[in-house]
């Protein structure tokens, strides 16, 4: 399977690498670069968000936590849908109004505080990096399963085709690749499981659908299945690769019709986990990890054709690899770039190469963990920390800098401790349902402390998200050249 596996890999790399650099464009104001001038369609919009959004843990880990854990499992992935409707009720149309473009630039904005932009780019670095490891050890797991090659050559070649494309055109060239990386995704995922089900129903229908009940180790109490949803709808909210989507909008509407076109196309794909899962604990029984979607094809379709089909899906998952990893270098270098220096392309280039590196580095001294795991710590840190601020920022005038600074330490702190406590193999139950509301609960304490410390103009800035479009729109527009012009 090695050539066909290396055949697929490699035309989704270079074609994306292309693709992007054709997009690539002059570019006259900061908005033009960050956020592609602010002009993305819906459902081309929609589809990088489904794009960036279906990583190498949906794509290849929710499969094998599947077979190894049961059906409580298929609740990640629905839960993780189920977080584009919260985003869409609380969050789109006013962040997008905020004419902000990043979340530390919405923080710094609604509170009035530089140092809480500086505070808060810290986070955006340390979730964005946990996906981007996480991307790259998948990486190389699938380089070395299916070719023989080293793992660090899969981290090199996702990690410089992502480079490769966000150094090219910023948001408009990674919106572009996203956006078609979705669909090779889908045609691949899908497509491949569609074929090895109606192989294994036509050739083995005696052999039944596998039941799920009591079977591995989730918890499949109402409490249990309850948390999980939770934890990735919240977790949703604040991933600072989704939420710049919403920036990239024409307008509250746009962004709006963007979310719903990601969920229209994220409930398709979802599909895709429960189909391999069932067809893994079948045919590989007893088999983890990210291994079991590459290996079913070649153990129920032997031979050639069980070799295109491995291509197949080695293309899929490359481009999984690549479209998370350009969106998260993209969201995390220009918020990183705008803290640190003055915004513009030179220094968004210098730091997306300075952050890629150092994922790398990060990738090469840690062992390869399971991308799952990685991803979920990431949702569990931007759970308690960005949606708290994200949902009382919108809707609470009362919140302060310092009720933020706090609810970061609490939510964020505790989410990364339990979390750590999960890895070393101590159950710490579900860590954001204490995190969450700790996070939550600090941000309204402290700001009902520190009443002096609610910025001055909050009335206007509230008006400024919540007006709409119809009736502030010119207000609203040149609020937001004004935000482009001044460069952060």
């Amino acid at each position: 399977m090695t050539g066909a596996a290396l055949a697929g890999a490699a035309c989704v790399l270079v074609l994306a690498v292309l693709a992007g650099n054709v997009r690539a464009r002059h570019y006259t104001s900061v908005a033009d670069f960050y956020v592609a001038a602010r002009a993305v369609r819906p459902w081309r919009n929609g589809a990088a968000i489904a794009g960036e959004f279906t990583s190498a843990a949906v794509c290849l880990g929710m499969a094998g936590l599947i077979v190894t854990h049961g059906g409580p499992m298929v609740w990640y992935p629905a839960g993780a849908a189920a977080g584009f409707v919260v985003v869409l009720a609380l969050v789109v149309a006013p962040l997008r109004r905020s004419g902000t473009f990043t979340l530390p630039d919405f923080a710094q904005w609604r509170l009035g505080r530089a140092w809480l932009r500086r505070f808060t780019t810290c986070w955006v670095l340390g979730i964005g990096l946990l996906f981007l490891v996480a991307q790259f050890h998948a990486a190389g797991a699938v380089t070395a399963l299916l070719t023989g090659l080293p793992a660090w050559a899969g981290w090199l070649a996702v990690a410089g085709a992502a480079a490769g494309v966000a150094l090219a055109g910023g948001m408009r060239s990674v919106t572009g690749v996203q956006a078609a990386q979705f669909w090779v995704k889908l045609v691949a995922f899908v497509g491949v499981g569609l074929v090895l089900w109606c192989t294994w129903r036509c050739g083995r229908v005696e052999a039944g659908l596998p039941g799920f009940a009591g079977y591995g180790q989730g918890d499949q109490s109402l409490p249990g299945v309850l948390a999980v949803l939770l934890a990735c709808a919240l977790g949703t909210m604040g991933l600072p690769q989704v939420v710049v989507r919403v920036y990239a909008s024409r307008d509250g509407r746009g962004a709006r019709r963007s979310i719903v076109a990601a969920q229209v196309l994220l409930g398709v794909f979802f599909l895709v986990p429960p189909l391999y899962g069932i067809l893994g604990r079948v045919h590989l029984p007893g088999t983890g990890g990210q291994e079991v979607v590459l290996l079913l094809p070649s153990r129920m379709v032997p031979g050639v054709a069980g070799d295109l089909l491995t291509g197949l899906l080695s293309a899929g998952a490359f481009a999984a690899f690549l479209a998370t990893s350009c969106g998260v270098l993209g969201a995390v270098s220009g918020a990183v770039s705008a803290c640190v220096t003055r915004a513009g392309p030179g220094p968004f280039r210098a730091t997306l190469v300075a952050v890629c590196g150092l994922a790398l580095v990060l990738t090469a001294v840690t062992t390869p963990a399971g991308s799952v795991e990685l991803v979920l710590t990431a949702f569990s840190l931007s759970a308690a920390t960005f949606c708290p601020l994200l949902v009382l920022g919108i809707w609470w005038r009362r919140l302060t800098d310092a009720g933020v600074a706090g609810g970061f330490l609490a939510g964020g702190g505790s989410a990364a401790v339990l979390a750590g406590l999960e890895w070393v193999g101590v159950n710490a139950g579900v860590p954001l349902a204490v995190a969450v509301p700790l996070g939550f609960a600090a941000m309204v304490m402290i700001s009902l402390l520190t009443p002096g410390r609610i910025p001055r103009d909050v009335a206007s800035m509230m008006a400024r998200m919540h007006l709409p479009e119809s009736s502030a729109g010119p207000l609203i527009d040149r609020l937001s050249r004004e935000t482009d012009r001044s460069a952060f």
